[in-house]
């Protein structure tokens, strides 16, 4: 199984060799400017090539791990950045299948995600909120299956 582990804390668990791991404490995400390259000029390319490693990892993965904290009650703003900076895994369409607008996808595979949070939320329903906003997050990235993992609690949603 290939796997890739993207992570922004200190705890994560070492990785079985070949794995490939972005490390978003250390490695620095340029943030997405908009410029739509990735649509019109390079389709399926970053105008900035700072994930181009991460970009074919993930595509070739069947699994990819996400060991992440909380900010303020939400996801980090490197993580926010790394989710914007995946645009170019869509085309520039949208299909109304489901009911609501989502992009259509690039390729044929994408694939399955789990997540290992923690963080000391300010609510219970800050906490949901958290987690309903990663679970939207995949299920628009066409993710076939999300299980999400706090300390406590394990919850499984499938697309």
């Amino acid at each position: 199984m290939r796997t890739v582990i993207v992570s922004e804390r200190e705890d994560t668990p070492a990785a079985e060799k070949g794995t490939f791991i972005l490390d978003l404490s250390s490695r620095e995400v340029r943030d997405c400017t908009g410029c739509w390259s990735c649509w019109q000029r390079t389709p399926g390319r970053c105008a900035s090539h700072d994930l181009d490693d991460f970009y074919r990892a993930f595509m070739q993965a069947d699994k990819v791990i996400f060991y992440i904290g909380e900010s303020c009650d939400f996801v980090s703003g490197k993580l926010k950045t790394l989710f914007d900076r995946m645009i170019p895994h869509f085309l520039p369409y949208t299909t109304y299948k489901t009911g609501e607008s989502m992009h259509v996808t690039r390729y044929d595979h994408y694939p399955e995600i789990e997540v290992y949070y923690k963080g000391d939320f300010s609510s219970r329903e800050a906490r949901i909120l958290y987690e309903e906003y990663l679970g939207r997050v995949f299920y628009h990235f066409h993710i076939p299956k999300v299980l999400i993992h706090s300390e406590n609690e394990k919850k499984e949603r499938t697309a």
